[in-house]
């Protein structure tokens, strides 16, 4: 069954990281333990009224061990709203709705050879979670971090990468890489794009046997990265990375925007959640599916609205949709029939989706 529900957590912990970002840990009641149980990689969705509209924003898990309590991380952007309140307003003691963890940025948990990363920013909060589970829980995996940042006081997580950098001193291997500061030797200074990626991975992972390749950063850093991986051979089902926003997305990842030109038709949706089922009808021509069912009635999952976290994640049963981008499903769950809905459009006149398949 799809879990949609907000719950009330309690802030139990809030810790300065930088002068820009906080880690937030959350209580987890008994009665809730289950349902928040996480894999590394996933991310919570948080529900927030804090300027008297409801606003939802997703930050990923940098815990790793299921328990008592539940941290993220967030960096203050920009006019960001609830990041600004995170950063600012935010104490312990306060309770925030929370929908239970999702997303797709995982792995198998299972030993690897050697698992490298390429963070750069607030990026590196999955990348924490999937770090520690590894280093913990499998005593032959290696891991290999590239970390990209401003300077030395901009580092998220700075003191606990440290540390388990010295306590497993022969697993974990951490290269720091400045754009604004000059520390060491000229490869770890300027920004990790496609060139930089080619010369970290000549220099230091040339001849290993690598598992996995797991990227997370800004648009541009992660493209870059997976292209520069790519362009030296790396198989394309080795390479896996997440998105936190959806700011140029389109004309940075030049996604194919040529869509087949399909006569307009009227359809009749049916979506199932939690065992109710929504009927409405929808223009292919229109809105998309979840813009549509919320208009509708339905309280549907959602967050980023931009097809890169997997919040809106449903099943289609019966028909046929479009998708215009989809940066958070895997091919093979494409091809098994999810979708994210606020990307997909109908294009049959009968469409069954279904939210309880997850």
């Amino acid at each position: 069954m799809s879990n949609a529900s907000f719950y009330p957590l309690t802030v139990s912990e809030i810790r300065r990281l930088n002068k820009e970002s906080v880690s937030i840990t959350f209580s987890i009641p008994d009665n809730l333990k289950s349902t928040f149980q996480f894999i590394s990689g996933q991310y919570l969705t948080i529900r927030s009224k804090t300027v008297g509209e409801e606003i939802r924003r997703s930050y990923s898990i940098c815990s790793f061990e299921n328990g008592d309590t539940c941290t993220i991380g967030i960096k203050k952007v920009k006019d960001g709203v609830f990041s600004s309140y995170a950063n600012s307003v935010l104490k312990k003691g306060d309770i925030l709705e929370v929908m239970p963890p999702q997303g797709s940025f995982t792995i198998a948990s299972s030993e690897h050879n050697h698992v490298v990363f390429f963070a750069a920013g607030s990026g590196i909060t999955p990348i924490l979670s999937h770090i520690k589970s590894l280093l913990f829980n499998f005593s032959h995996t290696k891991v290999t971090l590239f970390f990209g940042n401003r300077n030395f006081e901009s580092i998220m997580f700075r003191e606990e990468l440290e540390g388990l950098k010295n306590k497993f001193i022969d697993r974990f291997a951490l290269y720091h890489v400045f754009s604004k500061e000059k520390i060491g030797l000229p490869i770890f200074h300027g920004r990790i794009d496609i060139n930089k990626t080619k010369e970290l991975v000549q220099t230091f992972l040339e001849n290993d046997e690598i598992s996995h390749f797991l990227i997370c950063g800004p648009n541009e850093m992660v493209f870059s990265v997976r292209d520069g991986l790519l362009s030296k051979n790396i198989s394309e089902n080795k390479i896996k990375f997440e998105l936190f926003n959806v700011s140029n997305l389109k004309s940075i990842a030049n996604p194919d925007e040529s869509l087949p030109h399909t006569p307009e038709i009227i359809s009749n949706i049916s979506i199932q959640m939690d065992g109710d089922i929504f009927e409405f009808e929808l223009s292919s021509a229109g809105q998309n599916l979840l813009d549509a069912a919320l208009e509708n009635g339905a309280d549907l999952p959602f967050s980023c609205k931009g097809g890169v976290c997997s919040t809106c994640k449903a099943k289609v049963l019966k028909g046929n949709v479009r998708m215009d981008i989809n940066y958070a499903l895997e091919p093979d769950e494409v091809e098994n029939g999810y979708i994210l809905m606020c990307q997909s459009h109908p294009l049959s006149e009968d469409i069954y989706i279904d939210f309880d398949q997850k």
